[in-house]
């Protein structure tokens, strides 16, 4: 079993105070996530290829792990469906290694009610992600729009972050990950023409309204661990999940981002 993986894009660290973090050619921001991959997966490669270009980038919330976990848990989707396999269960069989990834994937799966029957017009997807050393798992009940983008109705989050110092604090940044994620993923998009970006404020660059706000539960893991972060570990997962579900609803992949986008092309093809 091998898994081949190449991250092109630009550098987040060159020309910041933490270019330091460059180490033999390699943003580690640029592959976190992807070079960490936790299924036990005996031939794993990752090559990246930084471009040059003329627009500068920097940190989005979760940084490389926005392109990274958005790639993996949707293409390990893919795998599973290939093989005729549950992708919880499948997921949960290459995980035998890392209990924490585990334990969430299992809290989130249970607590969504993972293989039960759900009303129709309605799909659950399931996806998993390490960052800022915490571990959290969503499932993402999704039902259509009427313009054909997915309608996320439901989210359960399940969140291993150490000890729980605050667990207000920690659901509240859950939630508001899982927003800003949202938004991002179905349409929210910077575009250029001849160098200049087009769009100028919220008229033109769309975010997430709060009547499109997901219903949201976030289940803390407990634990005797060191705390770790939670103001960016929500974002990662729910983009995939989101696609997955899609799929399993329509039969649909997505494979650009933002959702408006990654279907029209979808329907080109």
């Amino acid at each position: 079993m091998a898994w081949e993986h190449r991250i092109v894009g630009q550098s987040f660290l060159k020309g910041t105070p933490f270019a330091g973090l460059i180490k033999d050619g390699i943003d580690v921001t640029s592959v976190e996530g992807g070079s960490t991959l936790p299924y036990a997966i005996p031939n794993l490669g990752v090559e990246l290829h930084s471009t040059e270009l003329g627009v500068p980038t920097l940190w989005w919330r979760s940084v490389g792990h926005t392109h990274t976990a958005f790639s993996t848990e949707t293409f390990f989707d893919e795998l599973a469906h290939a093989a005729k396999r549950d992708p919880f269960e499948l997921r949960r069989e290459l995980l035998k290694d890392h209990p924490r990834q585990r334990a969430v994937l299992e809290l989130a799966a249970a607590k969504a009610g993972w293989g039960t029957p759900l009303p129709k017009g309605r799909a659950r997807g399931i996806a998993l992600q390490e960052s800022f050393h915490s571990f959290v798992a969503q499932v993402a009940e999704v039902s259509l729009r009427k313009d054909g983008l997915p309608k996320v109705e439901r989210v359960v989050c399940a969140v291993d972050c150490g000890v729980a110092v605050n667990p207000d604090m920690i659901r509240a940044q859950m939630e508001g990950g899982i927003g800003f994620g949202l938004g991002t993923a179905l349409w929210s998009e910077i575009t250029l023409d001849k160098g200049r970006v087009v769009q100028s404020n919220f008229h033109d660059y769309k975010s997430l309204r709060i009547d499109e706000m997901p219903k949201v539960e976030v289940h803390i893991v407990p634990s005797a661990e060191a705390p770790t972060g939670v103001g960016e570990p929500g974002v990662p997962p729910i983009a995939p999940a989101v696609a997955n579900a899609l799929f399993h609803l329509t039969g649909q992949r997505v494979r650009r981002l933002p959702f408006v986008r990654g279907l029209e092309k979808a329907a080109r093809a």
